[in-house]
């Protein structure tokens, strides 16, 4: 048996998140429900620590997520993270306020410790870690001292080193809290708890459970040529036999350019089963006048049931077939997925079609307790090839998610006036555009505007840090984007929405300007540079040129759950700029500086 911590999951995207950073460290960590184990589950013995996740709720709030507090007196080592900080505090008479805007705080804060907390043992007294949150703790629990403050929460951390109990606001285990790990680690050794959990066990583990919960039944899985769906093909296969697993891959007519062949070959070059089907009519065709991104993401995912009914219906399968997915953590948790997690977005293998076939345990999901690099990690140690396993993300539904929609021609004055947030260099930082796009702040999905910023700078750290502050301090923003170039002359006198759908031309046009992206990547030896790089289309004209624009969105991440601004060399962004203007088509290309959090990685 191993020695183990305990993850009590308040909801949000980050019980999974920690857990996965734990068994990083060579730990088990297993994840329970709070509400869901007493007293007596944590008097075994092998459990050593415990942590309590972040959570979108509010403590103060009826109902909201809570455990038995008698755990704080077990003496096992406690560290309470975002929501589980405030909820640590406050039930051992502390107090926790709504955060004032001024008070907020999504994505990037600098934190600085007073260097006497054992969980700040080797890291710089002050360094970047990753808030999201819209509570604060105003009053302390009892027994608790402050440790470490940020510039707009002042109990940032505490401790209270008599019952070995912390609560930090921060995240430290998202990817761009800098010394995120250490701090873990730094807890793991204050719960001296024994490192000998690998990957390799997991694996050899996971194998096992997959053959049990699969039986004699055969498997049928959508591919969709991405990391995950590769990784899980692959995974099925080796388990099962390729004679067992039924590859499908659906040319939906939203894939970027030259992406059938490239699919088809890297799926025959593992030697996996793969049947190919041209759906593209009828993607296209089931899309055409939805405008609302849910219900194009809910009609991507019946799609795919048509298809997979048909696909079934053809080859007279049966009963003894399931469907299998490669739906990861972050897929699930944002979809709301978890007990007490809000919905970010719906996942198209989350529509509600599937999620009845889920229930009834018609379908195996092999990777959904895994995040990216984890799937990554998976796939290198079966051997998959490098090139394929460390690809660009691209989501299921394809460019469906990235062409924006409007159900009605609007023309608004981007104009704003700025009068309580002042910078140096300008007093009217950003416009609003007349467009919106998801995002996630405190682990709720938000439907905003971007800002358009109207700063000089270039430097793509500072347009990070800009874009951070001012979402921070306005409510009705959650993204912020710079202009990089335009088709129309002068400055802007207005700005239209344009009444568009999805269809073939306007696909072709993304996937044209997808395709410089990528081309101009490799021809600088940039695209291992970034971990991702969505390419957006939104029918967004400017002086009445054009009919779209094309928002540029690179994406530095290990996991999906917390990102930055890809930081490639501003010649780059150039380049492609005035590549993807040569399309008359397209009124003004833009670059989203925006972390996640506040800003989703996909607009929709």
């Amino acid at each position: 048996m191993h020695q183990k911590v305990i993850i009590l999951d308040f909801g949000g995207q980050y019980a999974h998140l920690i857990a996965s950073r734990i068994r990083r460290e060579q730990v088990l960590a297993e994840i329970h429900q709070p509400d869901e184990v007493d007293l007596s589950f944590f008097q075994d013995e092998m459990i050593k620590g415990i942590i309590l996740s972040g959570g979108p709720q509010s403590v103060y709030d009826e109902g909201s997520a809570s455990c038995d507090t008698a755990i704080f007196e077990l003496g096992i080592p406690v560290l309470g993270i975002c929501y589980g900080h405030q909820f640590l505090n406050q039930a051992l008479g502390g107090k926790v306020i709504p955060g004032k805007d001024s008070g907020k705080e999504f994505g990037r804060a600098d934190l600085t410790h007073d260097g006497h907390c054992p969980l700040f043992k080797d890291i710089p007294k002050t360094s970047p870690f990753w808030m999201s949150h819209g509570d604060e703790v105003s009053e302390l629990g009892k027994g608790f001292d402050g440790c470490a403050s940020t510039d707009l929460c002042h109990n940032a951390a505490v401790w209270n080193e008599t019952k070995k109990l912390f609560g930090i606001q921060f995240h430290p285990e998202v990817t761009h809290s800098q010394h995120g790990s250490q701090l873990l680690k730094n807890f793991l050794d204050i719960c001296e708890v024994n490192r000998d959990w690998t990957i390799e066990k997991f694996y050899e583990e996971h194998q096992a459970s997959l053959k049990k919960e699969i039986g004699d039944k055969h498997v049928v899985l959508f591919v969709s040529g991405g990391v995950d769906s590769t990784v899980a093909f692959a995974l099925l296969s080796k388990i099962l036999g390729a004679d067992r697993v039924q590859g499908l891959f659906v040319d939906t007519g939203l894939l970027r350019q030259d992406e059938r062949d490239y699919v088809e070959k890297a799926i025959t070059d593992i030697g996996a089963r793969l049947t190919v089907m041209d759906e593209a009519d009828r993607f296209l065709g089931n899309l055409a006048g939805v405008y609302d991104p849910e219900k194009k993401r809910e009609i991507i995912g019946n799609t795919f049931l048509e298809v997979q009914r048909a696909f079934f219906k053809t080859h007279q399968l049966d009963e003894n077939t399931v469907l299998a997915q490669g739906t990861i953590y972050p897929d699930t948790i944002e979809t709301g997925g978890t007990k007490n997690a809000a919905t970010i977005k719906t996942h198209h293998n989350r529509v509600p079609e599937i999620q009845k076939m889920i229930d009834a345990g018609l379908v195996i999901e092999p990777l959904a307790d895994l995040y990216k690099d984890e799937v990554r990690a998976l796939g290198e140690l079966m051997g998959l090839p490098h090139e394929l396993v460390w690809r660009h993300p691209f989501p299921g539904p394809g460019l469906g998610v990235r062409i924006l929609c409007s159900g009605e021609l609007t023309e608004e004055s981007t104009h704003r006036d700025e009068k309580s947030f002042s910078l140096q260099r300008n007093k009217k930082p950003f416009d609003v555009l007349p467009l919106k796009s998801v995002g996630v702040q405190g682990d709720f999905r938000t439907y905003k505007h971007p800002g358009m910023l109207t700063v000089a700078e270039n430097d793509l750290a500072e347009l990070e840090s800009l874009s951070t502050k001012l979402i921070n301090h306005y409510p009705d923003i959650n993204r912020c984007v710079k202009a990089l170039g335009h088709n129309y002359k002068g400055r802007i006198e207005s700005t239209k929405v344009l009444k568009a759908d999805i269809n073939l031309e306007r696909v072709a046009r993304l996937q044209r300007a997808d395709h410089i992206v990528t081309t101009t990547m490799h021809e600088m030896g940039v695209y291992n540079d970034v971990w991702q790089f969505p390419v957006v289309l939104a029918p967004l004209s400017f002086n009445n040129t054009g009919e779209e624009s094309v928002i540029l969105r690179p994406i530095d991440s290990i996991d999906a759950m917390s990102a930055t601004v890809g930081k490639l060399p501003w010649e780059f962004f150039e380049k492609v700029t005035a590549e993807i203007l040569k399309d008359d088509s397209i009124s003004a290309v833009f670059l989203d500086v925006t972390s996640k959090p506040p800003g989703t990685i996909e607009w929709e």
